[in-house]
């Protein structure tokens, strides 16, 4: 916890590698990249909205980024549908991810289905927040027909973005293209809440090494300048490093949290000594004790943004915990994320009861 504590302070020992050095300078606090929203903007910003809350989605018939955004299953009567579940209980938020690997393979096709995609959610009062790069899960993903989810394994097929750690000036080029005209072509669409624009950077042991690949997407996103905030969500607090380029480049604070709420509110009220609003983009794990029923109220009460880990159970699998399968697949006693059943009954009524009182619904 000391970490988040220093955030804002003096960093020591910086090991930012060779592309990240015009930026981040070893022994010293790292540079604001030139275009960070001063804390009054972001203040204006949030307050424009009612209380933020909803959950990360991605449609049931997906198993990850690929198969939701590639053209032969990019499936908008699944997403209209699972959408409008949210829509009625009071969700006004999602967090979808985007891949760099759906761009490349369609550049013009994957800019259109986003736009699809944006209609569909803003027909049900949804805002969105799209991710960029991500560190999560499986590192080599790859074009084209997409796995079948391994039976009662959380996340088997999920695609981290772009998965190798990039060191390469072609690898850099082909992203920096990627993130620009993705940002240029949607800069100011109002379906659009917030750019997330790396998804918990160095998880999967990568730890320093993604810091150059952070530091470009900074910069080639205030170099486009989007109407819309930018924020990198902090998650893990010994990631020293990392957490001060994120949390000192956002424009708002984004973080994850799966605690009990006890320790989660700690973590809230220091990230608050940034003085910016701020947004969990993830938790709620009920086998951790961070649920519905005693997170939510008191994230609403912090005037905090509430954007929990999935909404309909489907091919992610995420009612199942991290590594913790069950191989034949059947129904864990106590569901680890999602709403929602396939069907669209809730998985326990009481919290879906609480989340549209939360909602004035």
């Amino acid at each position: 916890m000391l970490a988040v504590l220093l955030l804002a302070a003096s960093v020591t020992g910086l090991k930012a590698q060779d592309a990240a050095k015009d930026t981040v300078i070893k022994g010293q606090v790292p540079t604001i990249i030139p275009g960070r929203w001063p804390a009054e903007k972001a203040h204006a910003w949030y307050n424009q909205y009612k209380w933020l809350n909803g959950a990360d989605f991605i449609p049931s018939t997906a198993i990850n980024q690929l198969e939701m955004w590639q053209a032969d299953t990019f499936d908008a009567a699944t997403i209209d549908k699972e959408l409008g579940w949210a829509e009625n209980i009071g969700f006004n938020t999602v967090r979808v991810y985007l891949h760099s690997l759906a761009w490349k393979q369609d550049p013009k096709g994957f800019k259109q289905r986003m736009n699809s995609y944006l209609a569909i959610a803003d027909k049900h009062k949804i805002k969105t927040l799209f991710v960029f790069f991500d560190d999560c899960w499986n590192p080599d993903p790859k074009i084209g027909k997409q796995p079948a989810p391994v039976t009662g394994k959380h996340n088997s097929g999920w695609a981290q973005d772009p998965g190798y750690i990039v060191t390469k000036e072609e690898d850099f080029a082909f992203l920096k293209n990627y993130v620009t005209d993705v940002l240029t072509s949607f800069k100011s669409d109002k379906r659009i809440l917030l750019w997330d624009l790396y998804n918990e950077p160095g998880n999967t042991k990568k730890f320093d090494a993604s810091m150059p690949l952070l530091v470009k997407v900074i910069t080639w996103a205030r170099a486009v300048n989007p109407e819309q905030p930018l924020s990198i969500g902090l998650w893990r607090w010994d990631l020293q490093n990392l957490n001060a380029v994120q949390a000192l480049n956002s424009d708002v604070i984004t973080y994850h949290d799966y605690e009990d709420p006890d320790k989660h509110l700690r973590v809230l009220q220091m990230l608050k000594s940034h003085g910016r609003p701020m947004i969990c983009t993830e938790y709620m794990a009920r086998t951790n004790n961070s649920t519905f029923l005693n997170s939510m109220p008191m994230l609403k009460r912090e005037n905090v943004g509430a954007i929990n880990w999935g909404l309909v159970d489907g091919k992610t699998n995420t009612k199942y915990a991290w590594n913790k399968p069950i191989p034949d697949g059947s129904e864990p006693e106590v569901w680890f994320h999602e709403v929602f059943r396939k069907d669209g009954t809730p998985y326990r009524q009481e919290e879906v009861d609480l989340i549209k009182k939360l909602n004035g619904k």
